[in-house]
């Protein structure tokens, strides 16, 4: 689905006139604001507790099921109405003519976790004039996925196209053309803040951004940065009147250090500059999402670590917190504290996974989720999640061209599952055994059914 949005980035609190005249100024989908007034988001280190984090909590919180409804009083405070007519007033999209749309303005969201492409994915994906095709990959989830009002994807690895060379673990770097499939998917922002985001050092961010900005300038990216104006600040973009702040976050770069002639190219979880824009983002936004790389991997429940920074998240004033990186599904827990209400996916685990690894577990890793979350804006511009759900996903792997490709697990069939070569890794994959890991994550609340796709 095409959305009309204004993409804007904020560096610091403006006076009501300032952020009015900002916003008047600037232009349909991807016209970017970088006032001279900005804060360094990268005085210190990454958190040192992020160095430990390998300790479950020991009772799974529960999963609070699918289309659980808040009410209007658990939105957040009041936003600044001079901001947000000037915003609205571009990207006035919606239909009026019924007194439902007056009152009321909803966004579906939707995230689907990483695209992680080890090197059998890349293979079945290279085509005999050498190019590459990763449209596979999407085929069976595209309709969901561009059924979204506003779609989201953890981009695991670089992009650095192939003059920096394909690899995949532990230092990958994948073609152009993931970027192109992505795009064509219906994602709407790519989340890049990963610990493999540099992998090809300064060059590999360089080109990731050079070919978004040039071959899909639509498109929304987060986490790196290849110049230090676009770092400052965060991006708000306007879906459906509603204006949403999205924050990614990486814990590392796997002991990559940051290099000194960038500091500002990975934006890394760091507490005073997570506060900042949080803080930013609750004077300027209706919504604040957080997309944060965190977690142990392979570990099906979320650490006290990961707990950590969510609370913060939710004092700070976020409303939605999706997290990658664990590889595999985490538990999903709706925060309600003070009149405030955040809902966070700890993990939605690997959309799209090939691991060279054996043995029990490896199942997990080809099992994945896409967040499904509808938000909506009242009369009195207070914002809610209305409802939420999961859709759970498995990743069908076969060494053919166009032989590796993601189904919602509803539509996964007994023979696909016979087909599907992690068996040779992993002798529990069944279907069966898929339905049960989700059932044991998420719950038997965990209603699998697809979304309406006009």
């Amino acid at each position: 689905m095409m959305i009309k949005k204004v993409v804007a980035r904020f560096s610091s609190i403006l006076m009501i006139t300032s952020m009015a005249f900002l916003c008047m100024s600037c232009a349909y989908n991807s016209e970017l604001i970088d006032p001279d007034t900005v804060y360094d988001k990268y005085n210190s280190s990454a958190a040192s507790m992020l160095k430990d984090d390998s300790t479950p909590l020991s009772s799974k919180p529960s999963y609070y099921g699918t289309d659980k409804s808040s009410t209007t009083n658990n939105a957040k405070k009041e936003r600044n109405i001079h901001f947000t007519s000037s915003i609205n007033s571009l990207t006035n999209s919606t239909d009026f003519s019924n007194i439902e749309n007056r009152l009321y303005n909803t966004a579906n969201i939707m995230m689907v976790g990483d695209i992680l492409l080890h090197m059998p994915i890349e293979e079945t994906c290279l085509q005999e004039d050498g190019s590459y095709d990763f449209s596979s990959l999407f085929a069976n989830t595209s309709d969901i996925i561009s059924s979204a009002d506003l779609a989201l994807v953890n981009q695991e690895v670089i992009i650095g196209g192939e003059e920096l060379g394909i690899s995949g673990y532990p230092c990958f770097n994948a073609p152009y053309q993931i970027a192109d499939a992505l795009t064509a998917s219906g994602f709407d922002v790519i989340c890049h803040a990963t610990n493999h985001a540099l992998d090809k050092g300064k060059r590999g961010i360089i080109n990731t951004l050079n070919y978004w900005n040039t071959a899909h300038p639509e498109i929304v990216t987060l986490g790196i940065y290849d110049n230090e104006e676009d770092s400052k600040g965060i991006t708000v973009i306007n879906v459906n009147n509603i204006n949403i702040a999205i924050l990614n976050y990486t814990y590392g770069t796997n002991g990559i250090p940051i290099p000194k002639s960038m500091p500002y190219c990975v934006d890394i979880l760091d507490e005073k500059s997570v506060t900042n824009d949080l803080d930013l983002a609750e004077e300027i936004a209706d919504f604040t999402i957080v997309c944060p790389h965190w977690g142990t991997e392979y570990v099906l429940e979320h650490t006290s670590t990961q707990e950590y920074w969510s609370k913060l998240f939710m004092e700070h004033g976020a409303d939605l917190v999706i997290g990658t990186h664990p590889h595999v599904i985490e538990d999903i827990e709706y925060y309600h504290e003070d009149g405030h209400d955040m809902l966070c996916y700890y993990s939605i685990g690997n959309f799209v996974s090939w691991t060279s690894s054996n043995g029990k577990g490896v199942l997990n890793r080809v099992v994945g989720g896409i967040a499904n979350v509808t938000i909506r804006k009242d009369l009195d511009g207070k914002v809610y999640i209305e409802s939420y759900d999961v859709i759970p996903t498995v990743c069908h792997l076969e060494p053919v061209t166009s032989g590796v490709s993601v189904y919602p697990l509803e539509l996964y069939t007994n023979e696909l599952a016979l087909a599907n070569k992690i068996t040779k890794q992993d002798s529990s994959f069944t279907l069966d055994n898929c339905h049960a890991l989700v059932e044991e994550v998420w719950g038997e609340s965990c209603e699998m059914k697809l979304p309406d796709i006009e």
